[in-house]
């Protein structure tokens, strides 16, 4: 039995009581309140939930995530696992489950949609509404992950209804994804039984859908950053609304999680109770999730903060258990074990040129939008060399490759504008959400040396310059690293730093954003290992005008 003495918050009705929790066999045995808030006391509130995340985008696996977000007060995600569902089917789902029950933290997994993501990329593996069925029977697994595929909500595709109708027969939640979708096609988006929406960009948007009956979701990611633009619809519309962070780096994720948002949105003015309301209530109740709200019989998912504005968190428990004290996670360091599907040759730069047209005057670029994932579809005159068309630095106008990771293939090249390197090319086989080999670069030797030193490790993030090379080898799927969280975020922040300091990238977060550069379902101008795909008419163009 523990006895803990603090001032309570009561997050359902908006009270604070100095009180004491008596906490027998993992649970809130009693709530023993004895008067008003004290100063100058501790408080004691439900943990935190990230609303949508991708555990396999911290380059972490689930044992390792966990240990990292439980310092800042996070006791629970609800967690879309279709990253490695891209890469390994099933078997990859399967691999997160397990690897989540072996620490003390609350994941609500997603039966992954929408896998592959589009007919114009080539996965890994392929995911069934027979498969999706099976996911349904792990008690981990709660919800229908974001139906990506809107177009074929809208024109009532058979396989897409039938994941939808799978999800409310076995009563779970489903989960959208409609960037930018308006109007009569928003409403009968929604109408098809899709709840929720992560990927409002604009206020207008947002509130819209919030009008049409769909909860919002406030994402503040490492690359997708929309915090500033949402959250004054927090003050009115909290009831329907939670926080998330969709894709976080390890780095980022070492620095802070849900309790960064919390303390943004009360600075901002909202109603604290509304923001926490927010952070915690929402999502467990939406996801129906086994976690405590600091209820007698709840479980005993709660954390310590010392108080209310800052919320500086000094303990975390989850089922009763102290699993973080004052920035120490408790936490066991647990490895995993290596599954993978990587298969493909090295590249040379020979396989990379692009032969320029005859009296070509124009080109169709992509423009990369800092802490967006939408990216805009430019025209340049490009730069010819000796027949080929070359990066142009004066214009940051740089190649970009994807390479068919699963299987040797030729490359898919186009140009992007609005990364700024000077020199060198970084890779990665973190590429949204086929997962094949990403690269940009000012030559097309720097270019190659990145992709193959992804193909040696099977999978990572890379960094190339004329003098240096480095590399972070992710082997678990080629995108995640069993190894220590802290020191996986250290060697990130290193490799990051040197794509930013010696190379010239100006974006927030550089391998982030690459990751982005193939994901077709976010408009309007992308490029997957087939070819350069225009995400707004769903429909591959071509390079040259």
């Amino acid at each position: 039995m523990i006895n803990l003495s603090a001032n309570i918050v009561n997050v359902f009705d908006g009270t604070i009581s100095y009180g004491t929790l008596i906490i027998e066999n993992g649970r809130i045995h009693q709530i023993n309140l004895q008067g008003p808030e004290k100063e100058g006391e501790k408080y004691i509130l439900p943990g935190l939930v990230d609303a949508h995340v991708h555990v396999e985008s911290s380059m972490l696996t689930p044992a390792q995530f966990a240990r990292l977000a439980v310092v800042h007060g996070t006791v629970g995600t609800v967690s879309d696992p279709h990253e490695i569902a891209n890469v390994l089917g099933v078997k990859g789902v399967e691999f997160m489950i397990e690897d989540g029950r072996r620490v003390p933290f609350k994941f609500c997994f997603g039966a992954p949609s929408c896998v592959p993501a589009t007919g114009f990329e080539t996965a890994g593996a392929e995911i069934t509404a027979k498969d999706i069925a099976h996911l349904f029977t792990f008690k981990e697994v709660g919800y229908l992950a974001e139906m990506m595929n809107f177009p074929g909500v809208l024109h009532e595709d058979p396989m897409v209804m039938q994941k939808i109708a799978l999800a409310q027969a076995f009563n779970k939640p489903v989960d959208g994804h409609a960037p930018g979708l308006r109007g009569a096609a928003a409403k009968k988006y929604i109408e098809a039984g899709i709840e929720t929406d992560h990927e409002c960009f604009t206020k207008g948007e947002a509130l819209e859908k919030l009008k049409l009956g769909m909860k919002i979701l406030i994402r503040e990611g490492s690359a997708a950053k929309n915090f500033e633009e949402l959250i004054p619809l927090a003050d009115e519309y909290f009831a329907n609304m939670m926080f998330c962070s969709d894709d976080k780096h390890p780095d980022n994720l070492v620095e802070g999680h849900l309790n960064q948002l919390v303390k943004r949105a009360v600075a901002k003015g909202i109603d604290r109770f509304k923001v926490l309301r927010m952070a915690t209530i929402n999502p467990v109740l939406h996801y129906r999730m086994n976690i405590g709200l600091l209820r007698e019989g709840d479980w005993a998912d709660f954390i310590v903060v010392d108080n209310l504005d800052d919320f500086n968190v000094e303990a975390t428990y989850i089922n009763g258990q102290k699993v973080a004290e004052n920035g120490v996670s408790l936490i066991e360091n647990l490895q995993s074990e290596i599954i993978n599907n990587f298969d493909c040759e090295p590249l040379e730069p020979k396989q990379i040129e692009v032969v320029a047209p005859e009296n070509v005057q124009r080109m169709r670029v992509i423009q990369t939008i800092d802490g967006q994932l939408i990216t805009n579809e430019i025209f340049v005159e490009p730069k010819v060399e000796n027949g080929l068309v070359v990066s142009d630095l004066e214009q940051d106008v740089l190649k970009i490759v994807v390479l068919n990771r699963y299987k040797t293939a030729p490359p898919a090249i186009a140009f992007i504008n609005n990364y700024g390197l000077k020199e060198g090319a970084i890779a990665s086989s973190v590429g949204h959400d086929s997962h094949n080999i990403i690269a940009v670069g000012v030559d097309d030797f720097s270019i190659c040396e990145a992709i193959n030193l992804i193909i040696r490790e099977k999978g990572g993030v890379a960094a190339v310059s004329n003098t240096k090379r480095g590399v972070l080898g992710l082997p678990v799927a080629g995108l995640m690293s069993s190894d220590d969280g802290y020191k996986v975020a250290e060697s990130y922040t290193k490799i990051d730093q040197f794509v930013k300091e010696q190379l010239g990238s100006t974006l927030i977060s550089p391998f982030m954003s690459l990751s982005f550069m193939a994901l077709l379902v976010i408009p309007a101008l992308k490029l997957s290992d087939l070819g350069l795909f225009d995400g707004e008419e769903f429909k591959f163009v071509d390079l040259f005008e």
